[in-house]
């Protein structure tokens, strides 16, 4: 039985997705790539958030949820960040009819010019950790 992880969405198992990680033996998070390269208009210039496709879905117990949080380098190292601080995964969210249970991240381009944010293989921008609720 599965406990808890990543697998990929069908529409990208061919695209070099890696599944996350946590690159630490004490590593809450696990760390979350873009599925592909996306062009992010700046959000100070009255442009709306940006989703971006990780080709991912999660798996997780029941009484669990899966918390996606931006990285602690987003904001000063690639200008982005998440316009609601915390995404939130539901366990049934994996396989859903709609959509596989593809998790996207909502981010923004908070500098003055619109930018391509290249976050491929190796490069994350966002962070996973799943967690128990009562």
């Amino acid at each position: 039985m599965k406990t808890r992880g990543f697998e990929v969405v069908k529409e990208y198992v061919d695209k070099g997705i890696n599944l996350p990680v946590r690159k630490t033996k004490n590593s809450a998070a696990y760390d979350i790539e873009a599925a592909e390269e996306v062009i992010l208009p700046s959000f100070k210039k009255g442009m709306k958030p940006t989703l971006i496709p990780t080709g991912l879905k999660a798996y997780m117990q029941s009484d669990e949820v899966l918390l996606i949080v931006p990285r602690s380098s987003g904001p000063k190292k690639q200008g982005i960040s998440f316009p609601h601080n915390v995404g939130v995964i539901d366990s049934d969210y994996y396989n859903n009819s709609d959509n596989e249970g593809h998790i996207f991240i909502k981010i923004t381009n908070d500098s003055n010019e619109d930018k391509t944010v290249s976050l491929t293989a190796g490069q994350g921008f966002g962070q996973g950790i799943f967690m128990p609720f009562g």
